[in-house]
Formats: structure tokens, sequence, C-alpha cells
């Protein structure tokens, strides 16, 4: 049965994006970090920041009024649970994935521009600068995909591989988890040349530098490293029109061995594209963020990866947002 809105719930979702902004900003300035090691005024906190009083002030108070700040008298403190999660150096620190969602938020407010011109929202960097932004969105991956990546792995059991090919690997986090699983087995990790640092100090941390090889490249420009039987291209398709995933998934053939296998993370729709919700919503992200990518079906998969050279293709499994499994196998062209 289709929802009945009613004029209240219209305008309480309309009005969404305040708490966020409020969030957003403070998430920007990083104002739970010194706040957490001790109680500050807004005057205080506004020269550290070499920010506005008045501004500062205003900020401080709406986020006491939301439950992530404090107030005694004049001072502005930190609960322990927020600290935990939206200063720089906890260890279940989640604000590198709320700073790319505030990069985010600015260029989805351009939505109707964007559907109007098919083009994405203008790329501005936040008030930490564009390499900083780089780093969150890369930190951001590692919030999201961290928790989840070993129980992610396991649903492609029993699991047998010699050498992993992470295209696009990031700072590591699914490369550490496959060779969680298969202890004998090496990896080759490759993304951009600035990624490959964040990559080695994490993979370093986890004692892996032995068993992964980091390669910088751009997997839209450049050939992938050869060698490898198991290819994992996770949460990249997405960002690819489906003529660009046909180019990669043909290099990715070029590169396996014979009998190699790719698999694919990703979000999988339904064939109306309107389900799941997550989904649906999430290709409006690619579509204010890229210049052609979206969210795909499974038959849209299977066509362009039997185009690219792969066979027996199959869903391993089925998620409600970005961890369906897609998983071929090469044949010969």
């Amino acid at each position: 049965m289709a929802k009945k809105w009613t004029a209240e719930e219209v305008l309480d979702m309309a009005r969404l994006f305040q708490p966020a902004c409020v969030l957003a900003a403070a998430a920007d300035l990083d104002v739970f970090s010194p706040l957490h090691k001790k109680p500050m005024t807004a005057q205080a906190l506004a020269s550290e920041l070499g920010a506005d009083l008045r501004a500062t002030t205003i900020l401080f108070d709406a986020l006491v009024a939301m439950e992530f700040l404090t107030k005694q008298g004049n001072d502005y403190s930190v609960p322990e649970d927020v600290a935990k999660l939206l200063t720089e150096k906890s260890a279940n620190s989640v604000l590198p994935m709320v700073r790319h969602l505030a990069n985010c938020l600015r260029r989805w407010a351009a939505l109707a521009d964007v559907t109007q011109t098919g083009k994405p929202a203008e790329r501005t960097p936040s008030t930490r600068g564009q390499a900083a932004d780089q780093a969150d969105f890369i930190g951001a991956m590692h919030n999201f995909s961290g928790p989840i990546a070993v129980e992610v792995v396991d649903k492609l059991q029993p699991l047998q591989f010699n050498h992993l090919l992470d295209i696009g690997g990031a700072s590591g986090t699914w490369t550490i988890a496959f060779l969680s699983a298969v202890p004998k087995a090496k990896a080759t990790l490759f993304d951009l040349p600035p990624v490959i640092l964040m990559a080695e100090k994490r993979i370093a941390e986890a004692g892996l530098s032995d068993r992964v090889s980091l390669v910088p490249g751009d997997f839209y420009a450049d050939n992938l490293p050869v060698g490898a039987d198991l290819a994992w291209l996770g949460a990249i398709c997405h960002q690819n029109s489906r003529e660009q995933n046909r180019a990669l998934f043909t290099k990715i053939h070029k590169a396996l061995n014979d009998d190699g296998v790719v698999v694919i993370r990703d979000v999988v729709m339904d064939p109306s594209h309107t389900s799941p919700k997550g989904g649906a919503l999430f290709a409006v992200n690619m579509l204010v963020n890229t210049q052609e990518g979206s969210t795909y079906t499974f038959d849209e998969y299977s066509h362009d990866l039997s185009e690219s050279g792969f066979g027996q293709v199959k869903l391993v499994h089925q998620d409600e947002f970005m961890n369906s499994l897609i998983r071929a196998v090469k044949v010969q062209k």
C-alpha cells in the first residue's frame, strides 16, 4: 500500500538537513578533540580555531541541544560516548566518515542543478583542504568496511586463492580480511599513489608487509598488475558507467591467471532500480559526485561481465546496501 504523506511529515523530512549541517560543521572544525582534553568556553575555542565568537556560540549551543556537547555555566565539554566516536585519536572514531558525508552534503544541496544539467556538483574542498578530504574519504571507507569485512569475506567460503589483486584497495581493509581468511596467500593492492602511502601504514600495522605488494596506479589509465587468481573489486563499480565497468572488467580479465575469479562487492538493484531504497539513494549520491556513476542490477552486471570474457556469473550474496557479492570466472575469449 502506498504511503499517505501528511504536511507535517513532509516538512519534518525537509528540515533533516539542519542537524546534519550542525554535526558536519563541528566535524570539519574538529571541535570535539580539544573540548575532550578540557572544558572550554566558546570564546577560548573560537580563538583557538580562528573562528567568530557569535557563530561559535550558536554552533555550540545547538550541539548541546543535540546532546553532542554538555554545558555548565559558560564551559562546554564532550561526553565520553561522543568522544569515542568523534575525536581524532580515538580507536573507534567515525570522524572521517562524518567529514566525508559533510562533503557529500554540500554536493547534494546542488541536486536540482545537477538534475537539470546532468553534470556532477562542483567539487570544492572543505575548510580542511583537498588533501585532508581525500584522507577522510579513505578513512571513511575503513569506518564503513572495517567492522564488517571479515563477515563479508566469510560469505565467499569455501575460499581458495594464492594471490589476491585488490583493485582500488584504499588503505588495505579488505586485503587484510582476505589474507586473514587464507593465511598462506599473498596480495597486491593497487590504488592511486597518495592512497598507497596510507595503505602502507595500515598493512604494516597488521603485520602483513611481507605478504602484500603495494602498486601505485590508476585503473582508468593503467594496466592492472598480473599474476593473481582472485580479483576483488570492492565498492568501485558504482562510480562508473556500464561502459567504464566493461573496460575495467576487460582489464581484470587480462590481468588474471587462467580460470581466475573476480568478485564484485557493491549495491545490486532490483530490475526496477527502485529497491533497495539505500541503493536508489546511493545512485543519487553518484549523480551528484561522479560524471557517470550509478547503481546496477544483477542482469546488468552479468551482461557486462559476459561481454568482458567472464562466465559462471553468480550472485553469491544479496545485501540491502553495499555488500552484495557477485562472482565470475575468467574464460578464454
